[in-house]
């Protein structure tokens, strides 16, 4: 029998970020869990909580057969599930349909960083339940029509061609932009949607930091959220799009928090992680001149804040080390 290889430091590395998250998932269903008014998405988060426990258990043994250290990540103490709610009904279910968006672009990356057979199979199961979540989300907020769909318009009837270089102007002063294309539109929806969720979020956050560097760190987060929203509402705006309307499920007034400020600056460092990527590729796809360096100073934007956070976290020893390849001594018992 052919003997199993040992993890390369890319499939440990992987496997200690999915522990990290995943923890995190779970100690927030925990709460919303027990929040939670609606039947059916009550039973959706209990259902991906089970499965997400059981995925934690693989990479518990994994990392125990190739005599690797648990990593600690997120306990029942950065949760406290008996406060009042911090959230308006229907967010639980918003909120986790964006952390398995977030999960399905992690956990796609991660298959293709990992070579032992097992580890990419564990990949592939959790991107599949990922995706089987997402829909579930999906379904359940388009049922109670909460949803908006990006803007229609009339289909193609013909195949058209840039006339010159003047499609990919956006700063010529003595002419108009062409409106927005439908590529540039959804990268530019896709951002203003999913940081109306994180303005949401962190607003609940800033109301029930337990430090005052950490509240004053989420003030400033909503901030930059309120900003990139109104900034690419504008750009729809110039272009006579109807820009996504706010969905309700807003903070409540609780000022009790349901999380550690550990677990909300990781949260808010994993989102942060998201409108990095999000940036990035909105920059690849953009093809009017103006939109990528926006999108750029909206990165820099992005980056600067999440540095910010890691800083916090370091400071507060919040901060738990990736394994290293300077001190492998660290990676076993």
């Amino acid at each position: 029998m052919t003997q199993q290889q040992a993890l390369s430091s890319s499939e440990l590395g992987t496997l200690w970020m999915t522990y990290q998250q995943k923890t995190m998932i779970q100690r927030m269903l925990e709460y919303f869990i027990e929040q939670a008014e609606d039947n059916r998405a009550k039973e959706i988060m209990q259902n991906t909580h089970k499965k997400i426990i059981n995925y934690l258990e693989d990479i518990k043994n994994i990392l125990k057969n190739e005599g690797a250290v648990i990593p600690i990540g997120y306990t029942e103490q950065d949760v406290n599930i008996g406060v009042p709610k911090l959230y308006d009904n229907m967010f639980d279910i918003m909120f986790l349909r964006l952390l398995k968006e977030i999960s399905m672009g992690l956990h796609t990356l991660h298959i293709n960083m990992a070579y032992r057979k097992d580890i990419v199979l564990l990949y592939k199961e959790l991107t599949s339940f990922t995706q089987n979540v997402y829909d579930e989300c999906v379904d359940y907020l388009q049922e109670k029509d909460v949803l908006p769909r990006p803007p229609a318009l009339t289909m193609p009837k013909t195949v058209e061609f840039a006339d010159g270089t003047n499609y990919m102007s956006g700063f010529n002063l003595f002419s108009e932009k062409r409106a927005l294309n439908t590529v540039e539109v959804a990268h530019l929806y896709h951002s203003i949607e999913s940081n109306i969720i994180g303005m949401q979020l962190i607003t609940g956050f800033a109301q029930v930091a337990n430090e005052p560097e950490v509240k004053k760190y989420f003030i400033k987060g909503k901030e930059l959220a309120k900003k990139i929203v109104t900034d690419n509402t504008q750009l729809f705006l110039q272009s006579d799009i109807q820009p996504p309307s706010t969905w309700g499920a807003n903070a409540t007034d609780s000022k009790v928090a349901p999380f550690s400020d550990k677990l909300m600056l990781y949260c808010t460092s994993l989102f942060c992680s998201f409108g990095l990527g999000s940036s990035a590729l909105g920059t690849a796809f953009s093809l009017r001149s103006d939109l990528p360096l926006k999108m750029v100073s909206e990165a820099k934007d992005i980056l600067t804040y999440g540095q910010d956070g890691g800083k916090i976290m370091a400071k507060n020893g919040w901060l738990e080390e990736p394994p290293s390849m300077q001190d492998r001594n660290k990676l076993t018992k």
